[in-house]
């Protein structure tokens, strides 16, 4: 698996989360969104270091609309974690680094 960031869409989004055989922790965002671009870095550094554990996905919730509705998305950076297809944790807004890695470990 590469270390980078993996674009989906709702089309992708059943194969690329759901049925992924590692956790998938999906950022919902914007182009629009400053605390989006905020936690990137942090998303970027967690998809490198934890390549081999866990995928990083984005999710434009602007062309997406089918599934940031699907799950309730209603305010961005949201962060949803999934594990065997099914959500673990949801994560709101701008977190640090280290908050981010702390929700993600317990299931790894």
């Amino acid at each position: 698996m590469g270390a980078s960031i993996i674009n989906i869409s709702d089309a992708t989004f059943e194969e690329e989360v759901l049925k992924s055989k590692v956790p998938v922790l999906v950022d919902f965002w914007a182009v629009w969104c400053v605390p989006c671009q905020m936690i990137a870095p942090h998303l970027d550094h967690i998809a490198e270091a934890y390549s081999d554990k866990i995928k990083v996905v984005k999710l434009n919730v602007d062309e997406n609309m089918k599934t940031s509705s699907r799950y309730g998305i209603r305010g961005i950076p949201t962060l949803l974690l999934f594990k065997e297809g099914e959500l673990k944790e949801t994560m709101v807004g701008a977190l640090p680094q280290d908050k981010i890695i702390e929700v993600i470990s317990k299931f790894l």
